[in-house]
């Protein structure tokens, strides 16, 4: 009987917010929410943009420096419910990541003489080549300068500024610097957005982290975190190869934090303190999936009872969208105005999954949620959002472009459609699932990817099919994008709203689209009438990934023909005071207080204290030991 791997945390940050408690989410439907809960999210926004403050429950507005006029949450939506919107989902690059009208380079120059004299000129000492070229005539003025004369030709190398062909990313919110909520200490960005990811998620919990760490072995909690372009920026790999070739030094942090293991490590040794297991598998586009699946496939044999899963990417950096711009991969300022036959681009319409598109919009986030298995769920209260049964993984063959589409994702949509169908029946697929495209707004993809659903929906009598992309809102975040998926379909789940692909205006001719809905307005199914999201992701290098999550009210009928009446009882009764505890999170975090996880040298293991058997070995400060007593799985063999 395998164990099945519930959802009971989840948390993050990208363009539309913050995850957890659905709020990301919310900001996408946003237009279809009553009252109530728009004020709940926008409130959200403002504190973390820091337009306003909040004191004691009063919202103080820090629009005007030094001011001290406080605002009900109704004139907090008022005032900057406009500001929030356009400082929120895809838009325009901000120039706290980099002015993309001014990029810096260097021009290379050659300078030639142009009689006997040369080309003179003074040096301080120190900044001489080694080895001095050639052409190169010394003389010293005094023993800090020397003269330079030049007969013939030198190059050099001068500061230039040039306009970014693409200026359009999904970037959190205005205002929302993830260094300012934790001692940063020069981290990469992508890392400190995964500190505050992974600290969001756990914070959802609704219990200490504690509570779940005594119930369980050490090493039955793992890690399963990555990204696909590590860390880039000036304080990782970025810096690290950029430093000597604009005359600088590379720090003693560059090489260890630009690894894209980091996301996983700085959870286990900043969030955690996890002993436990970690992984960090990259698939391209599909990296979330694919530590999903690893995840998944560990709960469901025993192997761990908990696992935190997740991804952080920062990649808005002129040198990443360079190379994906010059992929033709990107979509332009060029394009874009070609396309909508203008010149002025919507900057907010950049993304436009299944529409008339022209590339992909490079987005950042940090999406992680928490797993467990059935059992350690309710024996620890936790509140169930979901499941995820499966998730497949097949290649694409021979290729003729390693970033070309093929054939691996007719598998693992058919496969993710199967598994579905032979869980929760036939009926519960054609009428009460939905999927989440991969979306990523080039022209190959919304032929290719539309396809293989409406043939997938062929084969098991599927109409009117829903298909949702949150790309469109957010952009294109590399590693996370399925965490993204995966969020969005959490928020269908409790609320009922499948986001419309509101960039388009209308499907585009060549979709194919005769057994699907892609609708461009928020499709409401009611609250609890969906039961199934197939979360797509198609990665270059041929990456195909899809996964079968099951809504929390599939999980509930699960659950109650595996446990008795009184154990469901129970639970229910345990499940309340977590949900009180994660409540009261959710409520400091609107106000601004994310209460951000970092132990920076804390707790530190005693490594003298370690007590080894033969059958065990305890580890200080863990309450369970763990298991030396292996068997032979081989026995047969032997």
């Amino acid at each position: 009987m395998s164990s099945l791997p519930v959802i009971v945390g989840f948390g993050g940050f990208n363009a539309a917010g913050r995850s957890s408690f659905h709020h990301a989410y919310k900001r996408m439907v946003i237009e279809s929410l009553p009252a109530s809960e728009r004020q709940e999210t926008m409130l959200g926004l403002a504190t973390m943009m820091k337009l306003v403050r909040c004191e004691n429950g009063i919202f103080i507005d820090n629009s005007i420096e030094n001011s001290e006029q406080t605002l009900t949450p109704e004139e907090v939506v008022e005032r900057f419910s406009e500001q929030i919107l356009n400082s929120t989902l895809i838009r325009k690059i901000e120039k706290s990541h980099f002015d993309v009208n001014a990029v810096h380079w260097q021009k290379n120059i050659t300078m030639r003489s142009v009689d006997k004299q040369g080309i003179c000129f003074e040096l301080n000492r120190k900044q001489l080549p080694d080895p001095m070229p050639d052409n190169w005539q010394l003389s010293d003025i005094d023993k800090d300068r020397v003269k330079i004369d030049i007969i013939g030709e030198v190059d050099f190398k001068a500061d230039s500024y040039r306009e970014c062909p693409v200026k359009a990313a999904g970037q959190l919110p205005s205002g929302f610097k993830p260094e300012n909520h934790y001692n940063a200490r020069f981290h990469p960005r992508a890392l400190q957005m995964a500190i505050m990811g992974a600290s969001d998620a756990i914070r959802s919990l609704g219990m200490e982290w504690k509570t779940v760490v005594d119930a369980v072995k050490p090493d039955e909690i793992g890690v399963y975190a990555s990204n696909a372009m590590s860390q880039l920026d000036e304080n990782g790999f970025g810096g690290m190869l950029k430093s000597r070739l604009k005359g600088g030094r590379v720090s003693t942090k560059q090489c260890p934090l630009g690894l894209n293991t980091m996301p996983a490590d700085f959870v286990n040794a900043y969030v955690l303190g996890s002993v436990g297991h970690t992984s960090a598998i990259v698939g391209a586009c599909a990296t979330f999936l694919y530590n999903l699946k690893a995840a998944i496939e560990d709960i469901e044999n025993g192997k761990r009872r908990v696992a935190i899963v997740g991804n952080a990417e920062a990649p808005i950096l002129p040198e990443v969208i360079d190379g994906y711009a010059t992929m033709g991969a990107l979509a332009s300022e060029d394009n874009l105005k070609r396309l909508d036959k203008t010149d002025t681009v919507n900057h907010r319409r950049a993304s436009r999954p299944f529409g008339e598109n022209c590339g992909f919009t490079i987005a950042e986030s940090t999406q992680y949620v928490v797993l467990m298995d059935d059992a350690l769920a309710l024996e620890l209260g936790a509140d169930i959002h979901g499941a995820v049964s499966d998730v497949f993984i097949n290649a694409d063959g021979y290729k003729k472009s390693i970033s070309a589409p093929g054939p691996g994702n007719y598998i693992t949509m058919a496969k993710a459609v199967s598994a579905a169908r032979a869980i929760v029946g036939d009926e519960s697929v054609r009428a009460r699932s939905f999927i989440q495209a991969h979306g990523s707004s080039t022209p190959a993809n919304r032929i290719t990817e539309s396809r293989i659903f409406d043939e997938v929906a062929k084969i098991y009598n599927i109409t009117d099919w829903p298909v949702t992309a949150a790309k469109a809102y957010v952009g294109h975040s590399l590693a996370p994008a399925s965490g993204e998926q995966l969020m969005v379909s959490l928020g269908v789940f409790k609320h009922g709203l499948i986001p419309g692909i509101k960039t388009i205006d209308k499907v585009a001719d060549d979709v194919f689209a005769e057994r699907l809905n892609i609708s461009t307005t928020d499709i409401n199914k009611g609250a609890g009438n969906v039961d199934v999201a197939f979360l797509n992701s198609k990665g270059f290098g041929g990456n195909n990934a899809t996964a079968t999550v099951l809504s929390p009210q599939v999980v509930t009928k699960m659950l109650a023909k595996r446990y008795s009446a009184e154990d469901i009882a129970a639970y229910e009764t345990r499940r309340e005071l977590v949900r009180k505890k994660a409540n009261s999170y959710d409520q400091k975090a609107i106000q601004g207080n994310f209460d951000t996880i970092y132990h920076f040298g804390q707790d530190l293991i005693d490594e003298n204290e370690i007590q080894m058997t033969d059958e065990e070995i305890r580890i200080p400060g863990f309450t369970n030991p763990i298991d030396l007593k292996m068997t032979n799985r081989f026995k047969d063999m032997i």
